[in-house]
């Protein structure tokens, strides 16, 4: 229901830190300066949907993404839904399903040190995986090394 491209658009959620999120959307094309929007989001079906508490605004006061704390992933999927009112309009609602853990940020590896011995022209460098709340293998993560001979 709702008039064609009140809709929101590009929706795009990232989590960061481990456990932050942030939901970001664009206003929808014919949608009018009266126009607010309303997150709601859950993780399982047993769940009723919650709204967001901490609402990101455009200039106009206009609602167009969330932050979220103390996200956990656990591989879980997120139903999300944003509908919108504005007086005397129905507005589109838009709705995604996301596996929370296709969306994570992952935060750079720990501890990274090098040693390197003149004598052997021999270099050893060493780090631990990044903070992350849903791998529990390290053998998950591949990493890259740059070297640049400075």
């Amino acid at each position: 229901a709702g008039m064609n491209g009140t809709a929101i658009e590009n929706f795009v959620c990232v989590i960061y830190n481990v456990s932050f999120m942030n939901c970001t959307w664009q206003v929808g094309r014919t949608a009018s300066g009266d126009t607010q929007y309303f997150l709601y989001w859950k993780t399982s079906r047993k769940e009723d949907l919650t709204e967001c508490q901490n609402y990101i605004k455009d200039n106009c006061g206009r609602h167009t993404g969330c932050r979220f704390q103390n996200v956990t992933i656990e591989n879980k999927r997120a139903y999300f839904l944003v509908n919108g009112s504005r007086s005397g309009q129905n507005i589109q609602s838009h709705e995604k399903m996301i596996m929370l853990y296709k969306i994570e940020k992952l935060t750079p590896p720990l501890n990274v040190t090098v040693n390197c011995t003149e004598a052997s022209h021999v270099c050893e460098i060493s780090w631990q995986p990044p903070r992350t709340s849903h791998v529990k293998r390290h053998a998950c993560f591949k990493y890259e090394i740059v070297i640049e001979n400075k």
